[in-house]
């Protein structure tokens, strides 16, 4: 009879086997990740992940869609191809086919590295913005497809004083906008920044924060979207609520292909999203390290190769069903850690329903109900959580060492400049202001440079210090938190 597989408990995972046995049982049976469950715990566990990342998904069009004139009923189509193309992504990662999909429990969705970039491209254009967007991204998502073999192998280029500035800057770029809801969202409204508004942003931020305290498990996993549901009830008799999206919306309907126009390609659009690329592919390679390690399957190479293939193809295709770039959602990494469940096909199956969402657009406009002050007040955890995973991960970035604190120093302080002072770079030209517009991609270019300078050019690397790729040496956990 074959020994069964022997378990050692590590400090950093749950159940993690010895590395005789890392990569499936020796008895012959599937290995956790590739094991089906009965249908209705498949079901159950998939939609709790769904849970998990709904209101990640549907974010990122809520913030563009307005910012770049759309009507409430164009946004809320485009928050149902969000969550219809973040299914098709999340199969492409966990059934995959060919060199694609890292074939792990691992959830894609709308990233919200380009949600500045995005408002800066298409500020106020309306669907000739959002066709700009579009193209930009089916250009650098395709792009991203093609460097996928060989961006596995520049992690070390990116360690965490890199990805952990950019998480960092992605959630303080995002602050603002939070805050913008919490006033009412239109600056020339007359109840902008009223009391009424920022007093239901205060009590959404107040809720959201008491159920994530008095919570626990699968209810504490879905507090923020509680405290949407709660914060809109209690805003009705305030008369801050809009039912008109809701009312206008299909009960079913397909997200008609390049609804907005055909796309279009503008250089300076596409190099922006080059770089939010560069991004999303770092943050995934860091969740793949850190969810092979919680699932007993060490991501190497190929895992990471297949892994980014996932995500730029599913990119490309996001627009033509008018989604956005889609990246790793690391809560969802968190929940397999939390709950134990391993499978694949429990994701894929939360994949599925995703996709069924997206079908049934009244689904998606029911999101719209939700007034921008209730929003607002969710958005500043939601936003201000991604800014503290960044710090989070710079912790683990040997600050004390050489000039990594210089380099975090001055990529944030550069990032920081489109929010401290918008009109800093008025004087340039404008296909420059749609790089130099987002602090976001310019604050990872400095870190990238930077890292370069000051800790590869002229200096013997440290192995040490270099995320490894084979699966022997895991980043920990922290520098796996990605942005969603």
């Amino acid at each position: 009879m074959a020994a069964k597989p022997r378990f050692r408990k590590d400090a950093d995972a749950p159940d993690v086997m010895d590395d005789s046995v890392a990569e499936g049982p020796s008895d012959g049976r599937k290995h956790p990740v590739d094991e089906t469950l009965p249908p209705l715990k498949m079901f159950t566990s998939g939609l709790q992940h769904v849970a998990a990342m709904y209101a990640g998904v549907v974010a990122p069009p809520l913030i563009v869609g307005p910012a770049v004139g759309l009507t409430a009923k164009e946004t809320a189509f485009l928050m149902g191809a969000s969550l219809f193309t973040a299914g098709i992504a999340t199969l492409l990662q966990t059934i995959g086919f060919w060199k694609v999909g890292a074939r792990l429990p691992f959830v894609n969705g709308v990233s919200f590295a380009g949600v500045a970039p995005m408002i800066a491209i298409g500020k106020d254009r309306g669907h000739d913005g959002i066709a700009v967007i579009f193209g930009a991204i089916i250009v650098a998502s395709l792009l991203g497809f093609v460097l996928a073999p060989y961006f596995c192998k520049l992690v070390r280029f990116f360690p965490p004083v890199v990805t952990g500035t950019v998480i960092t800057l992605i959630g303080v770029s995002l602050l603002p906008v939070a805050f913008n809801w919490s006033q009412g969202g239109n600056a020339t409204a007359d109840d902008y920044g009223s009391m009424t508004n920022i007093t239901m942003a205060a009590v959404t931020l107040v809720i959201v924060l008491a159920l994530r305290k008095l919570l626990r498990g699968f209810l504490q996993q879905i507090a923020i979207l509680l405290g949407l549901v709660i914060g809109t009830l209690i805003a009705i008799p305030a008369g801050i609520t809009d039912f008109g999206a809701i009312k206008e919306a299909d009960v079913v309907g397909f997200p008609t292909p390049f609804a907005f126009g055909a796309p279009q390609f503008e250089i300076a659009a596409i190099i922006s999203m080059c770089i939010v690329m560069l991004v999303c592919m770092t943050e995934s390679t860091a969740d793949m390290l850190a969810l092979g390690k919680i699932v007993d399957r060490p991501a190497d190479e190929k895992v990471i190769e297949g892994g980014l293939r996932a995500d730029t193809l599913g990119s490309a295709i996001s627009p033509l069903f008018n989604g956005f770039m889609c990246s790793a959602f690391a809560q969802n990494v968190g929940l397999v850690a939390m709950t134990k469940i391993r499978s694949r096909f429990v994701v894929a199956v939360g994949g599925a329903i995703l996709i069924l969402l997206g079908l049934v657009p009244v689904a998606a406009s029911v999101i719209a109900l939700v007034p921008l002050p209730v929003l607002g007040g969710a958005g500043i955890v939601l936003f201000g959580t991604v800014a503290a995973s960044g710090i989070q991960t710079l912790a683990t970035a040997a600050l004390e060492k050489g000039e990594n604190a210089l380099i975090v120093a001055a990529a944030v302080g550069i990032g920081l400049i489109p929010i401290a002072a918008p009109q800093f770079y008025h004087a340039f030209p404008e296909d420059l202001l749609v790089v130099l517009d987002s602090g976001i991609s310019t604050g990872c270019v400095v870190a990238i440079v930077l890292n370069l300078a000051f800790n590869h050019f002229g200096r013997k690397p440290d192995p040490a210090d270099e995320p490894p790729v084979n699966g022997e040496h895991v980043v920990p956990a922290a520098a796996g938190v990605g942005v969603h």
